[in-house]
C-alpha cells in the first residue's frame, strides 16, 4: 500500500511580515524576557516588567504578545522551529522516510523530550493560553499526527488528540511531581500505548 507523505507543517513562532520598528520592538521584549528568565526563572516573567526591561511601552507589550503565556510561545520559538525543521525534512524516522508508524513513536519520544528542554515555559504556556489546545504550535501536530495515523488506525484525528493530550506539559507534570512517576516509566507507558495503537 502506497504511504502518503504529511503536508507541510505551518512552521510555528514565525510573525507574519511587520514593520521594521514593530520587529525591533518584539526583539526587544523577546531579549528582555530572556534576561529576567535567566534571573529570576520563569515565575518572574510579567509583561509589566518584560516592557520595562526592554524599555518599550506597557501597551506595545500586551498588543504584541496579549498575554505571558504569549510571551512564553516566542521565547520557546527556536526550539519548536527546529523541531519543526526536523519533522519536515530531517533524517528518519523523525523526518521523511521511514514508515508511519516508526515515525509516530520517533514524534511522540522527540515531543517528549522537546518539553523537557523548556519545562516550566512550557507549563507557563499551557496554563495560562486562552485558546488552550487551539493555540501554539497544537493544530499542526496534530496535523501531523493525522495524516501519519490515516492508515493505521480508524478515526486518525480522534487518536492523534489522544497522543498529544499524553504530551501535555500539565500532565506530564502532575505525572512527575504529584504521583512520582519517573521519566522511564512514562517512557515506557507511551511505547505500551504505542505498541497497542499500532501493532
Amino acid at each position: 500500500m502506497n504511504r502518503r507523505e504529511p503536508p507541510l507543517l505551518p512552521v510555528v513562532g514565525q510573525p507574519p511580515a511587520e514593520r521594521a520598528d514593530a520587529a525591533r520592538n518584539r526583539q526587544r521584549l523577546v531579549e528582555a524576557a530572556q534576561r529576567i528568565v535567566a534571573a529570576k526563572g520563569v515565575q518572574g516573567l510579567a509583561l509589566d516588567d518584560v516592557a520595562k526591561e526592554a524599555g518599550v511601552g506597557v501597551g506595545t507589550a500586551y498588543r504584541r504578545f496579549g498575554d505571558v503565556s504569549g510571551l512564553a510561545y516566542a521565547l520557546m520559538e527556536g526550539h519548536e522551529i527546529r523541531f519543526q525543521e526536523a519533522l519536515l525534512s530531517g533524517p528518519p524516522p523523525l523526518g521523511p522516510g521511514a514508515p508511519p508508524a516508526e515515525r509516530i513513536r520517533a514524534f511522540v519520544h522527540g515531543m517528549r523530550d522537546l518539553q523537557r528542554e523548556q519545562w516550566e515555559l512550557r507549563l507557563l504556556a499551557s496554563f495560562k493560553a486562552p485558546e488552550g489546545y487551539g493555540s501554539g504550535p497544537y493544530p499542526a501536530y496534530h496535523l501531523h499526527l493525522t495524516t501519519l495515523l490515516r492508515d493505521l488506525v480508524e478515526d486518525p484525528g480522534y487518536w492523534a488528540s489522544m497522543l498529544l493530550a499524553l504530551l501535555q506539559p500539565a500532565l506530564l507534570d502532575h505525572q512527575q511531581r504529584v504521583l512520582g512517576i519517573g521519566d522511564d516509566r512514562i517512557r515506557a507507558g507511551l511505547d505500551s500505548v504505542l505498541d497497542r495503537l499500532l501493532r
